[in-house]
């Protein structure tokens, strides 16, 4: 057992172990994980092009969906080639400045889809309760300013993280990280002081973004099926409630998925570290999986565009 002997220094590279517990047969992990990053980054790249040559989806909407699209694409490379790495060909070791940039690039890019998925809560609060008006507030340079707006907060709130273990944080003579990415907790781990700081301004990102938007979006729904529910026409009320169940999932799945995984992490240590690693990995990579599929499915002009490349007419 490794034995502390005053002796601390910031190492130069790290080994990330994958999945603790399951190091024999992460060949096989790995192959349903490639599975998955195919899968996204083909449907979020179809998704795209279909966005940007169907001329009835240059609306907020879709083009909010297209911003999600491009998040998910970043994050799953950020994440994915490295993870693979680990799994398949036994590259455990990343340059500790390089592990340090994967983790401020996952959790600033998994900022930008909460604020992503707020903008768009807030596009359908108006465009049900205020239609009138939706037009003349979502206008495109406002669309720009958001996108812009949503990755700055990110990569800003993120940033103190990062400051502090570069800076603050002194390192035991192990070098080995329990996950398959560069977590913010397991590398918080490996430090012998100033670990309380850091794990509380991790706190204070997730809970200042991801409890911020969670709080609107709640609101921005309470008050779409107050209006929803009171439109006179049942036709009406399906039509506007249909327009925001794929979104609902979008938020559900990211947000469940998010708490579930961030209470296993910090208070579940009756539960196996391989399957604590796992959860960390799906909550990761199921959102950029399904939501291409979800909105796919409960929108018919993707649909259709989806039909006619993947179905040509015949010659006849």
């Amino acid at each position: 057992m490794f034995k502390l002997n005053g002796t601390v220094f910031t190492p130069s590279v790290l080994t990330l172990i994958g999945v603790p517990g399951l190091e024999s047969v992460q060949c096989w992990i790995g192959i349903p994980f490639c599975a998955m990053y195919i899968v996204v980054l083909f449907g979020n790249f179809l998704l795209l092009v279909i966005i940007k040559i169907e001329q009835s989806l240059h609306e907020p909407m879709y083009l909010f969906l297209a911003m999600l699209g491009m998040t998910h694409i970043a994050l799953s490379t950020c994440l994915l080639p490295k993870m693979l790495g680990i799994f398949c060909f036994h590259m455990p070791n990343i340059f500790f400045d390089a592990c340090l940039l994967q983790m401020w690039l996952i959790h600033t890019f998994q900022c930008t889809e909460s604020g992503i998925l707020l903008a768009m809560a807030l596009d359908h609060y108006v465009a049900i309760c205020h239609p009138l008006r939706h037009a003349t507030i979502f206008t495109h340079q406002l669309l720009m300013k958001i996108g812009v707006g949503v990755i700055l907060r990110a990569a800003l709130l993120v940033a103190p993280c990062l400051i502090l273990i570069k800076c603050r944080l002194k390192y035991c003579r192990t070098t080995v990280v329990s996950h398959s990415y560069c977590e913010h907790l397991a590398i918080v781990k490996l430090a012998t002081e100033d670990v309380r700081i850091n794990k509380i301004s991790g706190l204070f990102v997730a809970f200042s973004v991801l409890g911020f938007d969670i709080i609107i979006i709640i609101l921005s729904y309470v008050q779409i099926f107050i209006a929803v529910f009171s439109l006179p026409q049942k036709e009406a009320r399906l039509k506007a409630f249909n327009t925001c169940i794929a979104h609902i999932c979008v938020f559900l799945e990211f947000y469940l998925l998010g708490f579930f995984s961030f209470f296993t992490h910090r208070f579940g240590f009756h539960i196996p570290p391989y399957i604590r690693i796992l959860l960390s990995n799906l909550y990761l990579l199921v959102p950029p999986l399904l939501n291409p599929i979800v909105y796919g499915v409960k929108t018919k002009q993707i649909q259709d565009r989806v039909s006619k490349i993947f179905h040509s007419k015949d010659p006849s």
